[in-house]
């Protein structure tokens, strides 16, 4: 059963909602995605959002851009928690769609990553999650300890080919 729901406002956010998927995939995490736009068909939008505690998600990862109302609503709505994702906008770079999810009112909190931060809210969500799974728990440990190896991995090259071959490999 999914666990976490994605949504987005529109299909022009894939690519950063793909990157939650895609982290959550790794960690075996299951979720449903879809697209709903909260301003052109509330109504759809609202029994998403009604009906996702019944479906057992304990997460939903909302992203949006501009006005960005999708994650504020769905944390209005659904009594978990929901990770809002600003995306990038050419008018304002995304700071209207940051703004838009992270000042939320008292009492309706969203967590809210960075400007087009797909992975960062695919992994909250697993942590989040990982709190009641302790398998869960030991994957993301087991993922946070293989990007410390990427790191150092890319530190021995460095050294070993210095600053100049190591850019021209990149």
């Amino acid at each position: 059963m999914a666990k976490v729901g994605i949504v987005m406002g529109s299909d022009s956010d894939m690519p950063v909602m793909a990157k939650a998927a895609d982290v959550l995939e790794e960690l075996g995490v299951e979720y449903e995605m879809t697209i709903i736009s909260a301003h052109r068909e509330p109504d759809v939008f609202f029994e998403y959002a009604k009906s996702a505690e019944s479906k057992g998600w304990k997460v939903i990862i909302a992203g949006a851009g501009m006005a960005a109302h999708l994650p504020g609503m769905c944390a209005a709505i659904f009594p978990m928690p929901v990770i809002g994702i600003p995306m990038h906008t050419t008018s304002l770079g995304g700071r209207d769609s940051l703004y838009s999810i992270v000042q939320m009112p008292s009492g309706i909190p969203v967590a809210t990553v960075a400007i087009g931060g797909g992975a960062n809210a695919g992994i909250l969500a697993a942590k989040i999650l990982a709190t009641s799974d302790d398998a869960l728990l030991e994957r993301l440990k087991k993922y946070s300890s293989d990007l410390k190896d990427q790191v150092v991995a890319k530190a021995e090259k460095l050294d070993k080919l210095g600053y100049k071959e190591y850019m021209k490999q990149k």
